[in-house]
């Protein structure tokens, strides 16, 4: 039984098996739930890697970097966990075990700790507790869901392990573990084993933590021989051990996990009931992506798809839900079709494959590959009339094409490739160029939040319906002011700008069915049931392209 029901409540979230098995999409599904019962809800993400924050890690290896209004660079979960309980988080909802360390060695340099030795137990776990409240005091959470990155038995979590456990004795009744684990079923055998699930928790227990839950995943549904399987040689009840199978979309998981009462579950360990149970809007979107009336086929020509033999998307993970929330908003499939860009460099002729779609979209990135193959590629959209949307490099490179083909400034270039080039049309911001030379990379691009102003009447202004809005941002490079003058008499328009500095935000070309390029990034603000409106506008001229 809790301490007491006014005390804030904590679950926290971990992985046995294996990596990749949906921890983020279940502790976004739990919160959802908590939700919709009626409790204020936040979620917080530990990630065990000694980078600071997720900035500068490589999209293929780790996804993407999802960034917060307040401009923290983070794991993409944070990005799941705002789609989900549709709420915008703050820096104070992720660390990683950089971070951590990073703030006690600075505590200690400032003597914070009165000379005290400092120690990696107890300290680092404190550390860790005195940022979860710091988060549920800056959200006024009730239940706050805490997902510990990797998998149990990896040496890199287990003080964040250790965190959980503390601060289940400082708050007896008020902290519940979640174990998300995997359930093989092997090839050449046929039968769901639960053996790794054992060990899982097993392990669990080795580092001070029985877990009230355990998630099973995996292809097909837990049965019931299993479940009591599991159950006996665990600990863990059968009612508490939670079916989670493959499902089609990541958006059927709080309903599957309802059918099994999970989030009542888990009021009922803290002594706390349902103050309501209001899952309506939630039905009817899985109505919509279950039934749809149309198809809409939407190509992304990106650059952190591709590792080794296999595709990996989350990378762009954001622009995907995105393109789905917009496509299932007006009853319609979305179809996404990858693109390698390089393949227009070595045969123009490939790019009439471009045809076949219904709308092109340049996402955000960095580098040189590829890129000639993205500047044809956008070229060819906008002479054949095929709606464009350009993401952040996506917007710059849209300003290169036109530069080069409608103004005829053949070496016309982002500085970012070209520093010598004789037409920069995109350059450096100042204050971005003084931080490079100092080699001052990390958390230091233009982030975060800032505000727009929309040209009355241009496509953005009706899409959004205002003209001041707030997007956020993630870059390093911006149009050069110096040729934005040529740029708009050719019949480029800058129909956003951030007046405080001037910049351009948003470019489009009036005439064409749509053809935009934005410099912040719009996906990070996505909702299933709310759909960003220039991705809303984007898929509504894809579709009428059709007709």
């Amino acid at each position: 039984m809790s301490t007491s029901k006014k005390s804030t409540k904590y679950v926290f979230i971990m992985g046995g098996v294996l990596s990749g098995l949906g921890k983020g999409v279940a502790t976004s599904s739990i919160g959802l739930l908590l939700q919709r019962k009626g409790y204020r809800v936040t979620s917080l993400k530990i990630d065990p890697y000694v980078n600071v924050d997720a900035g500068t890690m490589n999209p293929t290896e780790h996804g993407e970097v999802f960034v917060t209004k307040d401009g923290m660079e983070t794991d993409q979960d944070i990005g799941n966990y705002e789609r989900f309980l549709n709420t915008e988080l703050t820096k104070t909802n992720y660390m990683t075990t950089g971070s951590v360390y990073l703030s006690l060695i600075q505590a200690e340099r400032n003597l914070a700790f009165g000379g005290k030795q400092v120690e990696v137990v107890p300290h680092v776990p404190n550390e860790v507790i005195r940022r979860i409240r710091e988060a549920v005091k800056k959200s006024k959470a009730e239940i706050a869901l805490i997902e510990i990155g990797g998998t149990v038995g990896e040496y890199q979590n287990l003080l964040f392990l250790e965190a959980a456990r503390m601060l289940s004795q400082l708050q007896p009744g008020d902290v519940q573990y979640v174990l998300v684990s995997y359930l093989p079923i092997p090839g050449n055998l046929g039968e769901m084993k639960t053996k790794p699930t054992q060990y899982a928790v097993r392990t669990l227990n080795s580092a001070g933590i029985q877990p009230h839950f355990i998630l099973a995943r995996g292809s097909h549904a837990l049965d019931a021989p299993r479940r009591e399987r599991i159950a006996m040689n665990t600990g863990v009840p059968a009612k508490d051990i939670i079916s989670a199978p493959d499902v089609s979309s990541i958006y059927q998981i709080p309903l599957n996990f309802e059918k099994e009462h999970l989030a009542d579950k888990i009021l009922n360990n803290f002594g706390l009931k349902a103050r309501k149970n209001d899952l309506a809007d939630w039905k009817s979107l899985n109505r919509k992506i279950e039934n749809p009336k149309k198809k809409v086929r939407i190509g992304i020509a990106g650059k952190y798809f591709g590792s080794g033999d296999f595709t990996l998307l989350d990378a762009y993970i954001s622009v995907i839900e995105s393109i789905k929330h917009a496509a299932w908003a007006v009853h319609a499939k979305p179809e996404i079709v990858w693109i390698d860009s390089s393949e227009f460099e070595k045969n123009s002729s490939k790019l009439r494959g471009l045809d076949k779609l219904d709308g092109l979209i340049v996402p955000g990135g960095f580098g040189s590959r590829g890129i000639e193959g993205k500047i044809k590629a956008i070229q060819y959209a906008r002479e054949h009339k095929i709606p464009y949307f350009g993401l952040c490099y996506g917007m710059q490179l849209a300003v290169v094409e036109f530069a080069r083909h409608v103004l005829g400034w053949k070496d016309a270039n982002t500085t970012e490739i070209n520093p010598k080039t004789s037409h920069p049309v995109i350059h450096i911001l100042p204050e971005q160029e003084e931080k490079l030379k100092h080699k001052d990379y990390g958390g230091s691009m233009r982030l975060g939040e800032y505000p727009c102003k929309l040209k009355k009447d241009s496509v953005a202004a009706k899409a959004y319906g205002t003209q001041k809005i707030l997007e956020r941002h993630r870059h390093r490079y911006e149009l050069n002011n110096e040729y934005r003058p040529e740029l708009e008499k050719a019949g480029l328009l800058v129909s956003g700008t951030y007046t405080q500095k001037d910049l351009a935000e948003i470019v489009e070309l009036p005439g064409h069915p749509f053809f935009v390029g934005v410099q912040f990034h719009p996906e990070f603000l996505t909702r299933p049931t709310q759909a960003h409106p220039l991705f809303a506008a984007f898929v509504r001229a894809c579709l009428a392209k059709q007709k």
